[in-house]
């Protein structure tokens, strides 16, 4: 049970071209946006298209994999854990900072899937 602690199942379109990052430590970093969406029919029966963005943190491996074949638009499946962190601003305020850690990631459709097809 252990394993379902903490557990964030995703599958969407990629928003930004991912950004790479080579650590002076020799490990490799990609980030980059995840749209979800949820389609519902509301009180007045119209359709509404809830769009969710999460940020997707892959390292070492997965990283590569992103490099090679992630590009905006691509519908992508990712498993992996949430993180929170925080960190204050110029002007001393609070911020925080939720990501998804990718742990596992699966490359489904088209890369020549459009963002504006989302909503």
């Amino acid at each position: 049970m252990n394993a379902l602690r903490n557990q964030a199942q995703l599958i969407g379109y990629v928003g930004n071209e991912p950004e790479i990052m080579d650590l002076e430590s020799g490990k490799k970093r990609a980030k980059f946006s995840l749209a979800t969406n949820e389609t519902y029919t509301d009180a007045s029966g119209e359709r509404v298209v809830d769009t969710q963005w999460h940020t997707i943190i892959a390292w070492d491996r997965q990283a590569e994999v992103v490099e090679k074949f992630v590009q905006t638009g691509r519908e992508v499946a990712v498993s992996g854990r949430i993180q929170t962190r925080s960190y204050e601003d110029a002007a001393g305020v609070k911020k925080y900072i939720t990501e998804i850690k990718c742990a596992e990631l699966l490359l489904l459709g088209k890369p020549e899937a459009k963002i504006e097809e989302l909503v």
